[in-house]
């Protein structure tokens, strides 16, 4: 008899792939718009700060991202841009007007969903389906070497 978590492991991969191409689409859009005013909106006059930086960022790690190269390099510099960005612009702590704490009043939710999603992805790498996952491609347990047994004490005992 299999479990629903069973059942439901052997998808993993797939949605691991969903979940980071989506957020990597999705963050790139925002980049190409802030630059080239695409799909919707102006573009932002070229080297202006920071918005044009930011937009450079997203553009380059969304695509990353979307790929599945460099994910957790590209992953965590774009949680990191998030979380600059919610308590520069949002929350704003270190300047500016304040604003409510709660992301559903400054409008931060989705920069605080960017930041925790790319945090998720640093931490948990670009996944099977990905260019990371061909480069270097992830040991199974049955690959590991198990640690002796006895801990490192036991290696230096005379025999």
């Amino acid at each position: 008899m299999t479990t629903l978590t069973t059942r439901l492991n052997t998808y993993s991969p797939a949605a691991l792939t969903a979940f980071r191409v989506i957020f990597g689409l999705l963050f790139a859009i925002h980049g190409s718009s802030k630059l080239f005013g695409w799909p919707l909106g102006p573009s932002i006059p070229v080297g202006s700060w920071p918005m044009w930086w930011a937009g450079l960022i997203e553009l380059v790690t969304g695509l990353a991202i979307t790929v599945g190269l460099f994910t957790r390099i590209a992953a965590f510099i774009a949680s990191g841009e998030m979380a600059v960005a919610y308590f520069w612009q949002h929350w704003p702590p270190l300047e500016g007007e304040p604003q409510s704490f709660w992301p559903l009043a400054n409008g931060g939710e989705a920069t605080l969903l960017f930041c925790f999603g790319f945090l998720l992805l640093a931490t948990i790498g670009a996944g099977a389906y990905s260019f990371d996952g061909r480069r270097r491609p992830v040991p199974t347990a049955a690959t590991t070497t198990a640690a002796p047994r006895g801990g490192l004490l036991s290696r230096l005992r005379r025999r």
